[in-house]
C-alpha cells in the first residue's frame, strides 16, 4: 500500500460563514475534512494527517495518525480574516519537510470558499516549485466561482504536466452534501484508483481485496466461520429451551397423575371407616391402597345387583346370607387380586393414569404380594 504524509488547508475566511452548503460552509468542510482524515488514515496504518488553516495560518495539529485529535481542533476553528493560498501551501510543505516517514508520498488537500488574492502566475510559478519537491496537491473549490476556477485550474495543470495525473481540482457547487461529492472523487479514490473498503461496502474497514485479495479472502472465511459458529450457538440455545419445556411439561403431568391418585384415595379412605394417615404411607402404598379400595367398591356393586329384589314383607322375613357367601366373596377378590392382567386392566381404566409408569408397577407388585402374604396367613389359620 501507498504510505502518505497529507497537510490538510481549511479556508477559515469569513467567506465561510455562507450558507449556500449546508448548514453552512465551515459546518460543511469539517464534514468533507473528517470524510478525507479517515480515508488517509485507513489506505495504511502508517499515513499521518496534519491541520493547517488558511486565514490565520495556525498549523493546529502536526501530522498524527490520531483521527480524534485532528476532528477535535478541527471544530473548534471559526471564520476569520481572508483566505491566504499562497502562504498557506508553502507552511503546509515546510510541515512535510518535517514528517518522520521519509519514504512516505507528500499530498496537500486545500480547500478555497473565497475569491483568492494570488494571480495566476503567482500560483504557476508556486506549482512549479512544489513539482520539483515531488508534492502533490489536491484543491476542493467550494462555489462556481469562475475567476477563482480557472486560477486553481492553471495550477493543477501546472502541477500535474503533460501527463502527469496525480493532483486534482475538485469543484462542488452548492448544495446539502459537499462530503458525499468528494467520497466519489478522485481525491477520495487516490491517484492509483484506490478505495477505501467501507466505501464500496466490502465489510472490511481497512482492506481493499483489489489490492490484498488474499488477506480478504481470509478476513471472508474467518467472518463465515464466525457466522456459521454464532448459528450453531443460537440453534442449540433454541434447542435446550425446548428441551427444558418438555421436561417442565412432563414434570406437570407426572404432578397432575400423582394428584389424581391422591384425591382418588382421600376419597376411598373417606368414603370407608379406616382412620388412615395418607401422609405416613409412601407413594406405592397410597397406590395400592386406592386400587384396593376401588376394586371392593365394585365389588360391593356387583353382590347389590345380584341379589334379588323382594317386597318388604319378604324382606322382613328373609333370613341373613349364609357365612359360605362371605367366604366365597373373599376367594373371588383373592383371585382377582393375584391376577396381573385384570389389575391392569382396572388400572387403565382410571381417568388421567398410566398404567405403565413406575409407580404404578411398583404399587401393583406390592398389592399382589401383601395380598398373596395374607391368603397365606388364613391357610395357615385354617390348617390349624
Amino acid at each position: 500500500m501507498v504510505l502518505e504524509s497529507t497537510v490538510i488547508c481549511v479556508d477559515n475566511s469569513e467567506w465561510m460563514r455562507n450558507g449556500d452548503f449546508l448548514p453552512t460552509r465551515i459546518q460543511a468542510q469539517q464534514d468533507a475534512v473528517g470524510v478525507i482524515c479517515h480515508t488517509k488514515t485507513r489506505q495504511n496504518p502508517e499515513n499521518n494527517v496534519a491541520l493547517l488553516t488558511l486565514a490565520s495560518l495556525e498549523v493546529l495539529v502536526t501530522l498524527t495518525t490520531d483521527v480524534g485529535k485532528l476532528l477535535t481542533k478541527l471544530h473548534q476553528v471559526q471564520p476569520a480574516g481572508s483566505i491566504k493560498l499562497s502562504t498557506g501551501i508553502r507552511i503546509a510543505h515546510l510541515a512535510l519537510k518535517h514528517r518522520q516517514g521519509k519514504n512516505h508520498r507528500l499530498r496537500i488537500v486545500s480547500f478555497v470558499g473565497s475569491p483568492l488574492k494570488e494571480t495566476e502566475k503567482e500560483l504557476t510559478k508556486l506549482a512549479k516549485k512544489l513539482k520539483k519537491e515531488k508534492v502533490n496537491v489536491d484543491v476542493v473549490c467550494l462555489g462556481e466561482d469562475n475567476e477563482t476556477s480557472e486560477k486553481l485550474s492553471a495550477f493543477i495543470n501546472t502541477l500535474n504536466g503533460k501527463d502527469g495525473t496525480s493532483c486534482h481540482l475538485v469543484t462542488v457547487p452548492p448544495g446539502p452534501a459537499l462530503a458525499d461529492a468528494l467520497r466519489s472523487s478522485p481525491i477520495i479514490h487516490g491517484e492509483d484508483g484506490y478505495t477505501p473498503a467501507a466505501n464500496f461496502g466490502s465489510g472490511f474497514d481497512d482492506v481493499d481485496p483489489n489490492l490484498d485479495p488474499e488477506l480478504a479472502l481470509a478476513l471472508r472465511v474467518s467472518m463465515e466461520e464466525q457466522r456459521q459458529r454464532q448459528d450453531e450457538e443460537a440453534k442449540q440455545a433454541a434447542d435446550a429451551g425446548k428441551t427444558k419445556q418438555e421436561v417442565t411439561v412432563a414434570d406437570s403431568a407426572g404432578a397432575d397423575e400423582d394428584a389424581l391418585l391422591r384425591n382418588a384415595l382421600s376419597m376411598s379412605v373417606a368414603g370407608g371407616s379406616l382412620p388412615v394417615d395418607l401422609s405416613a404411607l409412601s407413594e406405592e402404598e397410597q397406590i395400592a391402597m386406592a386400587i384396593q379400595m376401588s376394586m371392593q367398591d365394585s365389588e360391593m356393586e356387583e353382590t347389590d345387583s345380584s341379589r334379588p329384589t323382594t317386597s318388604a314383607t319378604d324382606d322382613t322375613q328373609a333370613s341373613p346370607l349364609p357365612m359360605d357367601s362371605e367366604q366365597t366373596d373373599n376367594q373371588d377378590l383373592s383371585e382377582v387380586m393375584n391376577d396381573p392382567e385384570f389389575l391392569h386392566h382396572l388400572v387403565s381404566s382410571l381417568p388421567g393414569v398410566d398404567p405403565n409408569s413406575e409407580a404404578i408397577r411398583n404399587a401393583l407388585g406390592s398389592l399382589t404380594q401383601q395380598t398373596k402374604a395374607e391368603d397365606d396367613k388364613k391357610d395357615e389359620k385354617s390348617k390349624k
